[in-house]
């Protein structure tokens, strides 16, 4: 795994680090509001992985695609999608990216590229495949970015999929982020060898990073990104990080005091996770740097207040669309 800083301006390191703050502050009060009861559904934070969506999606287009997974808020705010949005849809209200009906699961919006969330494992697989398939015939320049996690690489979509991105050499980048759980497993119970020889066996150009250095995803995600839209076909990327939260936030509920971890353990990776290896890279700069991070860090914290207020202030879903969205022509 590659662990070296890459070249990577001072300001460019500071976007990228307040765009994982945004994603950080925003799960963190998305725990915290979910503990309160809150929340009218489930959450699946990203708190300690979000180096992976942040330094993929820096090297993206507005045009370009991604797919997502359950745990996807930190996809959707690093390729653009409106936080107030996103916050109104976790709230179940009319002014969500999904007029409330669809919840944490399910964000999406098309005029940003983002194909959506999913609460089926490895879903994105065949939807980023038929997407990359459109942009090729298309011939725009777009890409698309799968995001999926290490446990549905054991899906046989995977394999099919990684067929056919290489047979029509698809402007797609696979992006595995193996964050050493499959919701209660630990990874290497249920997931056999080396995740990224799968796609070794197709001849795609494959790299296995350091998923908690943002400098090293942004590098390893501009080769694949730039071979994809000169077309030079698929890459696989596997970033190794890790899940700081649980599987879902409601978890305790129905482990039944059982754990499948230790505090140690989650204590060890949350001191090198994303956020902090970054903000120690940025500090070294000293007085000004430092100052730098109080800055962001209040404008963060302000976007997340505010994203909160107007997703509590809005009206709720009206439940008369499930006729429309769901049910179309159904009505009782």
């Amino acid at each position: 795994m590659s662990g070296t800083q890459t070249t990577v301006s001072h300001q460019e390191l500071l976007r990228l680090y307040e765009q994982m703050l945004l994603i950080r502050r925003t799960e963190e009060r998305l725990r915290d509001e979910n503990k309160a009861g809150n929340l009218p559904g489930a959450v699946h934070l990203y708190i300690g992985e979000e180096a992976i969506a942040v330094g993929v999606c820096a090297n993206l287009r507005a045009t370009d695609m991604i797919t997502s997974t359950h745990r996807g808020h930190g996809h959707y705010l690093a390729k653009g999608g409106d936080l107030n949005a996103m916050l109104a849809e976790i709230w179940a209200k009319s002014t969500g990216i999904c007029k409330g009906m669809g919840g944490s699961m399910h964000v999406a919006d098309f005029s940003k590229g983002i194909l959506g969330a999913n609460g089926i494992v490895g879903a994105g697989f065949a939807i980023a495949t038929g997407a990359a398939y459109s942009a090729m015939l298309a011939q725009e320049g777009k890409i698309v970015v799968d995001f999926f996690g290490d446990g549905s690489s054991n899906q046989g979509t995977l394999m099919e999929c990684l067929n056919i991105a290489a047979l029509w050499q698809l402007p797609l980048v696979f992006v595995c982020e193996n964050n050493n759980f499959s919701e209660f497993s630990p990874a290497k119970t249920v997931t056999a060898g080396v995740i990224a020889d799968r796609a070794r066996a197709f001849s795609i150009p494959t790299e296995v990073i350091d998923g908690n250095d943002v400098t090293a995803v942004y590098q390893a995600a501009k080769t694949a990104v730039e071979r994809a839209r000169s077309g030079g076909g698929p890459s696989f990327i596997e970033a190794h990080t890790y899940r700081i939260q649980g599987h879902l936030e409601a978890e305790d509920l129905f482990l039944g005091g059982q754990r499948y971890r230790e505090p140690e353990e989650i204590e060890s990776w949350r001191k090198r996770g994303p956020i902090e290896f970054t903000r120690q890279q940025l500090q070294a700069g000293g007085p000004a740097a430092l100052a730098e991070l109080q800055e962001i860090e209040k404008r963060v914290m302000a976007r997340v207040d505010a994203a909160v207020r107007y997703a509590v202030e809005s009206p709720p879903a009206d439940p008369e669309l499930a006729f429309t969205l769901m049910f179309d022509g159904q009505r009782p």
